[in-house]
């Protein structure tokens, strides 16, 4: 296939595009490199089945030729960028989510969105299905961030609805691993860079919130497997394994410093809103795509470290 990944020089995104060049596609990359990295793609970038243009998918897109799938990872997720470029944020995911929507009707190609468990915002059910609306606060610190995702998807089910447009929707939840910038502010590389400065690992609160952890590996095969599938309906793509913030930081530790102590920190304001548990469920994943992940936290976050240590400079 010729393959379309906008956001290909982020975190995901840039794992995604290895995947496709292993299995023999080819790939356009679209890339404003605002929050992406040029090192993310310093080998694929290489490739003579990689083609990288950097451009704003808010603004007209470049021709490219045609395509046969379109995937939008192309929005700024760290929560510091909530409070940083919210604007850009929801103009991600209205206008530029739109553009390429028309891309891949041009093309007549498959689209996929690759939204966020934040569509489910502070969750009054536990685990979270795709059948749940979600309670999100449309005014909060994290708006501009869970409204531009709930958007891009009914703009996408109104593209599949009214012109027929081949669609998938992936609900990323809470993703870690190799090219996770130090300074992106998510909670696993921020523990880990603490941990090899031989800093306490600052934990919000009592550390008794919950996240589940998927490694990038395994997200990325969901997201190939829901392309290839022929599923039209939106899939939670995560680890269903819960983990308190507190088991976390014990497990950094336990990995990198043994050393190194947790020291409890107010919540804040820029994180307000965080939702306090966060599990989904992969009932739909796992039976629709034959997909679940396999990496143990442990060892994904060993593996984590050793990246870090290899490529990152850490002051």
């Amino acid at each position: 296939m010729r393959i379309l990944v906008a956001g290909g020089a982020g975190f995901i995104g840039s794992h995604l595009v290895d995947r496709f060049l292993d299995r023999g596609d080819e790939v356009v990359v679209f890339d404003s490199f605002s929050t992406g990295r040029h090192s993310n793609l310093e080998h694929s970038s290489k490739h003579d089945r990689c083609e990288v243009v950097e451009c704003d998918i808010t603004e007209p897109l470049p021709g490219v030729g045609d395509v046969e799938a379109v995937i939008n990872l192309a929005s700024p997720a760290s929560p510091d960028d909530f409070a940083s470029i919210p604007l850009e944020i929801l103009e991600a995911g209205s206008v530029g989510n739109r553009r390429l929507l028309d891309l891949a009707r041009n093309c007549g190609a498959r689209f996929l969105l690759a939204s966020s468990s934040e569509v489910y915002g502070e969750s009054l059910v536990h685990p979270q299905s795709e059948d749940y609306w979600g309670n999100v606060d449309p005014i909060g610190p994290r708006s501009c961030y869970d409204e531009a995702k709930r958007f891009a998807e009914a703009t996408t089910m109104a593209y599949a609805r009214r012109r027929g447009l081949d669609i998938r929707i992936a609900r990323i939840f809470n993703t870690y691993g190799e090219r996770l910038a130090p300074t992106d502010g998510r909670v696993v590389s921020a523990f880990v860079v603490q941990a090899l400065r031989g800093e306490p690992l600052s934990v919000y609160g009592d550390g008794a919130q919950t996240r589940s952890f998927c490694y990038v590996s395994d997200q990325v095969g969901g997201l190939v497997a829901l392309l290839d599938s022929a599923c039209a309906l939106p899939v939670n793509i995560g680890n269903p394994e819960e983990v308190t913030i507190a088991e976390l930081a014990k497990l950094v530790i336990s990995i990198v410093r043994p050393s190194s102590g947790i020291t409890p920190v107010p919540l804040p304001e820029r994180r307000t809103g965080d939702p306090y548990r966060r599990c989904p469920d992969i009932n739909r994943a796992r039976s629709v795509l034959g997909w679940e992940p396999r990496v143990p936290l442990r060892d994904g976050v060993a593996a984590m470290v050793a990246y870090f240590l290899e490529h990152e400079d850490l002051g």
